[in-house]
């Protein structure tokens, strides 16, 4: 079986049965980036005790069912217009970023395109150039070119090394430009409804070329397939495209990127615990 990187996920939004399927399917690490919960959160607190939880929580959950989770620790932009919640949260995020598990920040990005949210966006890719690190950046779901306009903006007043950059949720609106104006990662999210379908990926990934490319599912609470991924490879050998580009969308671009951090060192031979039936 074929050994898989899940790059971008939101298990906290996902059952066990989905790490169950997610690792019958070939899936062994996988990246959580933090992201927005359902409702704007109102305190500094509420943020801390997310990232707590999917820091130490999730990695745990996820090793009992073969499956080593790392994490993307950052202030999603869906939430970016209340500047003083951004402060207060940024001036307390750094425990966060430094954890063991947290290999990226991200994601960050915009949503509406407005100024608080570049004023957010900018502040965390200024932290992470600080720090060295990986950055996961959410092109928003509407509005794409414009928003890739406000990314290469930020990229021009901050100097990042776009190397570092994962440049995720590109359509056919966005590819080429990504491609051809940074040297970031470019991310391709196979969503079913609002994003990607395998099909679509294929024909992208067969214009473009797979340099350079990176191929998620992205599943949260919307309708999403935490094995999307799987599909993607599937759709991809059916329209002949050659062995080399199966293994870089499975696991060497994701590698890759995430070899970029040092603290990404991925079990890739765990086992699932064995499931003691428990009734009383």
């Amino acid at each position: 079986m074929r050994t898989i990187i899940e790059p971008h996920i939101h298990m906290y939004s996902r059952t066990t049965d989905d790490y169950q399927a997610m690792y019958n399917a070939g899936i062994r690490a996988c990246v959580e980036p933090s992201f927005w919960l359902g409702s704007h959160r109102r305190y500094a607190g509420t943020f801390f005790d997310y990232f707590e939880n999917i820091l130490t929580f999730e990695p745990t959950r996820s090793e009992r069912f073969g499956i080593d989770h790392f994490t993307a620790i950052a202030y999603n932009p869906k939430e970016a217009e209340n500047k003083t919640l951004v402060d207060e949260v940024l001036d307390g995020i750094g425990e966060y970023l430094d954890h063991p598990r947290c290999v990226a920040m991200g994601e960050i990005g915009f949503n509406n395109i407005n100024e608080a949210e570049y004023y957010c966006f900018t502040r965390q890719l200024r932290m992470a150039k600080e720090r060295d690190m990986p950055v996961i950046i959410h092109i928003s779901h509407y509005n794409k070119p414009t928003c890739l306009e406000w990314v290469l903006r930020g990229f021009d007043e901050v100097q990042p090394d776009q190397k570092k950059i994962y440049l995720d949720h590109n359509t056919e609106d966005t590819i080429e430009r990504a491609l051809a104006e940074t040297d970031c990662w470019c991310g391709l999210t196979v969503y079913p409804i609002s994003k990607l379908d395998p099909m679509r990926a294929s024909a992208i990934i067969k214009k473009h070329g797979i340099d350079r490319i990176i191929v998620s599912g992205s599943a949260d609470w919307g309708i999403s397939d935490p094995v999307s991924l799987v599909k993607v490879l599937e759709q991809l050998k059916a329209d002949g495209h050659p062995e080399e580009t199966l293994q870089k969308v499975a696991f060497d671009n994701p590698n890759a990127f995430y070899s970029q951090s040092p603290k990404w060192k991925p079990r890739l031979d765990l086992v699932p615990w064995k499931i003691e039936l428990r009734q009383p």
